[in-house]
């Protein structure tokens, strides 16, 4: 019986020496409760900051300004254009010197031959109107394009232009790396590749008197009724 009473006794002594640090909430709890308290300060800070941050973008974003090489006084740079002889069907150049020299120049650019808003209202609305910007002083019209020449030649057939404007091909980019307007559209599905932003530019004797840029390939103020109240 001694022996008995003595392992019960070893045994119940064991297992509450065991249970006592397993019941003690101090050691679960209090790490994960200060743990959370102390960094909940850091995470105050960080939403604060990605706000910050995103409101500096947006700020950044609505007083963005459209730059270009070009400004209103400037001498147009001098380069060379092409266009198919609609009689022959051969290239022909024209430098813009040329277009430009003692005249009263109006060139305008479009991102692309055929996409919808240089068919259906930019060039279109140049042809509507160019009656009444020669009855104005303008001597020449044209419109620039990075384009090679054969496919502005399709578009002008399939715009139905007679003589009214110039569809010239920038096809290389060269003026319109000049100008400083270029339109990077390699991230687009169609592969537009880098073009030309919209603009429409009045010069006399190649100074530029007017220069209506666009932001990329928007269409707000660089139309042939744009140019004339300009006039």
């Amino acid at each position: 019986m001694a022996t008995s009473f003595s392992v019960s006794r070893l045994l119940s002594s064991s297992a509450i020496s065991v249970a006592k640090p397993l019941l003690s909430p101090t050691p679960s709890f209090a790490a994960p409760i200060s743990f959370t308290r102390s960094l909940a300060p850091n995470l105050s800070l960080k939403l604060h900051t990605r706000r910050t941050s995103i409101a500096a973008a947006r700020s950044s974003s609505s007083t963005t300004t459209i730059s270009a090489s070009i400004s209103v006084g400037d001498k147009l740079p001098d380069s060379t254009l092409s266009y198919l002889d609609p009689a022959t069907g051969d290239v022909k150049t024209v430098t813009v010197s040329s277009l430009t020299a003692g005249k009263k120049t109006i060139l305008f650019a479009v991102p692309g031959a055929f996409t919808p808003t240089c068919s259906q209202k930019h060039v279109p609305g140049f042809v509507s109107k160019a009656g009444e910007l020669r009855s104005k002083g303008v001597d020449v019209i044209a419109c620039v394009s990075v384009n090679d020449a054969f496919v502005m030649e399709a578009w002008r057939k399939d715009l139905g232009i007679n003589d009214e404007v110039m569809l010239l091909s920038d096809g290389n980019g060269e003026f319109t790396g000049k100008l400083g307007v270029e339109l990077d559209l390699r991230d687009k599905p169609v592969g537009l590749g880098v073009r030309s932003r919209r603009y429409a530019i009045l010069a006399e004797d190649g100074v530029v008197k007017v220069l209506n840029l666009e932001e990329g390939g928007a269409f707000t103020n660089s139309s042939a009724e744009d140019m004339l109240k300009a006039l």
